[in-house]
C-alpha cells in the first residue's frame, strides 16, 4: 500500500486540483457545530496531503493528521501554510493501529479513506481507532461510497486530464464491480508527460474500494457509537439510491 500511495502522491495533487477543499472543510464545520459546538480539537484519519486541514485549520481548529503514506506526509508538511502550523501536526500512520495516547473532541475521515477499508476486520480497526481517540460524546464524522447508489448507478470507465507547467497528467479508470463482496476494483491507467521534453511515464495502479450500508455501520459501530446522521455528502439531507458519497455522523456512547 505505501508503494502505490509512493506514486500516487507524485500527481496527487494536480489530479485533484479541481477539488473545491475550502468548501468541502465548511461543511464539515457546519456538521461539527450542529453536533459538538466546542469542539476544537480533531484528529483526521487518511488526511492525503493536507488540504483539509488546512482549510480546517483557517476555521480555527487545531488538527493532528495521519496517513499511511510518508510521502502524502512529507508534502503536507512542506506546503503548509507558515501562519497555521501552530494548529497543524502532520503524522506517518495507519490508521488502524495508531494510538496517539490522547483524545480528541472529534475525528474525521475524508475523501472516501474508510471505503479504502477493504476487510470486515480493517474497517472494525479503524473504528476501533476513532473510539479510543474519542471520550464519550465526541463525533466521527466520515465519508464513504454509499451502497444503495454504486448498486444504482454502476460505476462506468471514466478518463480525467489536468496539467500544469511541469507535467500533464492523464488518467483512465475503468472499474470491476464485485457485488459479492460490496466492492469495486478501480483499475488506473496513469500517463505523465514531462513539459518541454515530453518524457512519457506510464503508471498501472487497482485502488479497491468498498462501498458501505446504514445497516453494516450500524453493526460495526455497535456499543461504541451511536449513529446520529446520514446525509449525502455535502448537504443536509438523507442520501438517496442516486447518491454515490455519504457522510455519516457518529457520536461515542
Amino acid at each position: 500500500m505505501t508503494d502505490r500511495f509512493g506514486l500516487y502522491a507524485q500527481y496527487y495533487d494536480l489530479l485533484y486540483s479541481d477539488k473545491n477543499y475550502a468548501l468541502e472543510a465548511a461543511y464539515v464545520d457546519q456538521l461539527i457545530k450542529q453536533h459538538a459546538p466546542s469542539a476544537t480539537k480533531l484528529l483526521n484519519l487518511g488526511c492525503g496531503t493536507g488540504k483539509h486541514d488546512y482549510a480546517l485549520a483557517g476555521l480555527n481548529y487545531n488538527i493532528t493528521s495521519v496517513d499511511l503514506s510518508p510521502e502524502m506526509v512529507a508534502i503536507a508538511m512542506t506546503h503548509q501554510p507558515a501562519d497555521m502550523r501552530d494548529r497543524l501536526n502532520f503524522l506517518e500512520g495507519d490508521i488502524r493501529n495508531i494510538n496517539l495516547n490522547t483524545t480528541f473532541d472529534a475525528v474525521i475521515s475524508l475523501f472516501h479513506v474508510m471505503s479504502y477499508q477493504v476487510k470486515n476486520t480493517d474497517l472494525r480497526l479503524a473504528i476501533d481507532t476513532a473510539d479510543r481517540h474519542l471520550d464519550a460524546g465526541g463525533l466521527f464524522i466520515f465519508d464513504c461510497w454509499y451502497g444503495p447508489g454504486v448498486l444504482t448507478d454502476p460505476p462506468v470507465v471514466r478518463t480525467k486530464s489536468m496539467s500544469d507547467e511541469k507535467i500533464k497528467v492523464t488518467r483512465v479508470a475503468d472499474p470491476v464491480l464485485n457485488s459479492i463482496k460490496n466492492t469495486v476494483d478501480v483499475n488506473y491507467t496513469i500517463q505523465i508527460t514531462q513539459r518541454g521534453s515530453n518524457d512519457v511515464t506510464g503508471i498501472k495502479e487497482t485502488h479497491i474500494m468498498r462501498y458501505l450500508f446504514v445497516p453494516e455501520i450500524e453493526l460495526m459501530i455497535e456499543k461504541k457509537f451511536k449513529l446520529l446522521k446520514v446525509y449525502n455528502w455535502l448537504t443536509l439531507t438523507k442520501p438517496q439510491t442516486d447518491c454515490w458519497n455519504a457522510v455519516f455522523i457518529l457520536q461515542k456512547i
